[in-house]
């Protein structure tokens, strides 16, 4: 079994993350959306590895194969976004979104954030299970704060306290 290294978003890593999340939203779950309609993932820097932010990437081979960004949303909130895992090494014999989890629950009490929220679609039914699995504790729309980043497609919101 390949090494799967877990480290933060680095300069010459926006092409390749995109290789991973646009297959997975558009082919996968039949998701109608362009790089265009994420322009988040042309700013990963100032986006997300700002404040309490982080964004890190899976890497296998040499290759991204899963993406995990964590905005600061003010308020020692944080929104869980872009998590996505390659097919060829999702599941729990590869642990590749247990491991970017972990990262970024070490890296939220290490900067000492107090919630993290995050918006999903319905589509979603697998990744629901594993959130839910991690502590994640579905939450109505209305109970997010003012400053959550909400996406289009977003139908279905959790909260993680940390700590």
């Amino acid at each position: 079994m390949a090494e799967i290294e877990i480290r933060p978003f680095a300069a010459g890593d926006a092409d390749d993350v995109l290789s991973v999340i646009l297959p997975i939203q558009r082919e996968e779950f039949g998701i109608d959306i362009s790089a265009d309609a994420q322009p988040d993932l042309r700013v990963i820097p100032d986006f997300y590895q700002s404040r309490k932010g982080q964004f890190w990437v899976a890497v296998k081979d040499g290759a991204i194969v899963g993406t995990l960004g964590l905005k600061d949303i003010g308020n020692n909130q944080a929104a869980l976004r872009k998590m996505f895992v390659a097919a060829e090494v999702r599941g729990s014999e590869h642990g590749v979104a247990a491991r970017l989890l972990e990262r970024m629950f070490a890296h939220a009490r290490a900067v000492g954030l107090a919630d993290i929220f995050l918006g999903t679609t319905d589509k979603f039914v697998a990744a629901h299970r594993f959130y839910e699995k991690n502590g994640f504790t579905e939450i109505a729309k209305n109970a997010l704060p003012r400053s959550f980043p909400l996406m289009a497609v977003d139908s279905k919101f959790y909260r993680y306290r940390v700590g």
